[in-house]
């Protein structure tokens, strides 16, 4: 089975660099127009379809990818976090098919893809290795449950790029006024957002190729029935240890521009194994989330909502409003049945509780909240454009937090699926 594992992940690698050569050839539909001597609508729609057929290839190679992991390892691959954030990012791509072939928006797949290709890269984060299947995990649930939850998230993603599009277009990014200046600032944020977790993504592989490594042995005290316990257990970091574990000492340390040792060490309340760890993930992900976006300031020398802005000239924001509610509406009912209602199912049927108080299932019912408030407020409401815009951006905000924050911050019963 190894040698079809190793297929495996060739496909994967292949399709991930599909999907980078479509979003270059979507941006060459869309800025090329300016410079070519045809009509700009003729060499949007010629490059589009090239674009769109490169990413359809991707999406032929990630479902290779898929179908042959799940042959090699004899469970579906989305038990853990690198291949739950593949299957999410190939579920994005299917939604993008989707909606592309409904509207045929050439400009979705410039802002589609880059989505896809984000969630890949933060995949090939996690480890890689066929894991077998804990016990909980063990149930045809694990095929329903997740893959609805996926796909139903995906379209959340699709609806983020048109909303995003949308407030893109349509804020007034040279005003001086109040309100205006408040959404400049607001769309800025999300920019920055995603910075973080793009500029995240490359320090893990920048220090994973330097081999970078530091070790600690940590003794975690607990209290069970009046007696202290405690275990000691050895935490490997793969980032420069900025904050050490609690109650820890060094085994090894890779010393990194000058620092020999951790700045300082985790509070008494991070008494977990790796939540020194996850403290310390965060920080570098906060360092290089504002290195980068300073230097992208500083080379196009404006806020990059304001770069970006020219480059949605000509698109209707109307159809970037529909293409995003029609994404949530599809997507809101696939969500509904499999983060809740067979979630909730499998969880009676695994743990003897079908409501737990999990982080993961507090965070997947307040996403389901806020996505039905989303449809009340636009059906019964009104709200549309820049009120609806904002709460899709905001919607996939919540969900990404669910799916990423959740495991940096919060243990639970889904941290089986934590960061490395």
């Amino acid at each position: 089975m190894s040698g079809l594992l190793n297929f495996s992940s060739n496909m994967f690698v292949v399709a991930f660099f599909l999907y980078c050569a479509a979003f270059i050839l979507f941006a060459v539909a869309l800025m090329g127009r300016r410079w070519s001597n045809r009509d700009p609508k003729a060499h949007t729609k010629k490059w589009g379809n090239i674009a769109f057929a490169g990413s359809s290839l991707g999406l032929a190679f990630q479902l290779t990818f898929f179908f042959t992991r799940w042959a090699g390892g004899g469970h579906i691959p989305v038990s853990n976090m690198y291949e739950f954030m593949s299957f999410l990012s190939m579920m994005v791509m299917v939604a993008f098919t989707v909606v592309y072939l409904i509207y045929k928006k050439t400009l979705l797949g410039l802002f589609a893809v880059p989505i896809t290709i984000i969630i890949m890269a933060y995949a090939a984060v996690f480890p890689q290795e066929v894991q077998p299947l804990i016990p909980s995990l063990q149930s045809y649930w694990l095929k329903i449950h997740v893959t609805l939850a996926a796909t139903g998230e995906s379209f959340f993603a699709i609806a983020f790029a048109a909303g995003f599009m949308y407030l893109l277009r349509t804020v007034n990014f040279n005003s001086q006024e109040k309100k205006d200046k408040s959404q400049q600032r607001w769309v800025e944020v999300v920019f920055f957002a995603i910075i973080l977790v793009i500029s995240f993504i490359v320090t893990v592989f920048a220090f994973r190729s330097a081999g970078y490594e530091s070790e600690f042995t940590q003794t975690k005290v607990t209290v069970v029935n009046g007696a202290e316990q405690s275990v000691t257990q050895k935490v490997s970091y793969k980032l420069p240890p900025i904050v050490a574990p609690y109650n820890s000492s060094i085994v090894s340390y890779q010393s990194f521009i000058g620092m020999d040792k951790p700045l300082f060490d985790a509070p008494s309340w991070m008494n977990g194994v790796n939540a020194g760890r996850k403290l310390n993930t965060i920080i570098w992900s906060l360092i290089s989330g504002l290195i980068l976006y300073g230097i992208l300031r500083l080379i196009v020398r404006k806020p990059l909502g304001r770069a970006t802005n020219p480059l949605l000239d000509g698109i209707d924001p109307d159809d970037l409003d529909e293409i995003s509610y029609r994404a949530i509406a599809i997507g809101f009912p696939i969500f509904t049945l499999g983060a809740l209602l067979f979630a909730m199912i499998w969880a009676q049927i695994a743990w003897g509780n079908f409501w737990g108080w999990d982080p993961k299932e507090v965070w997947a019912l307040i996403t389901w909240l806020f996505y039905s408030a989303y449809l009340h407020l636009r059906l019964s409401r009104g709200w549309q454009g820049r009120q609806s815009s904002w709460m899709s951006v905001i919607g996939f905000l919540v969900v990404m937090f669910t799916l990423v924050g959740v495991n940096l911050v919060i243990a639970g019963l889904h941290s089986y699926a934590g960061v490395e």
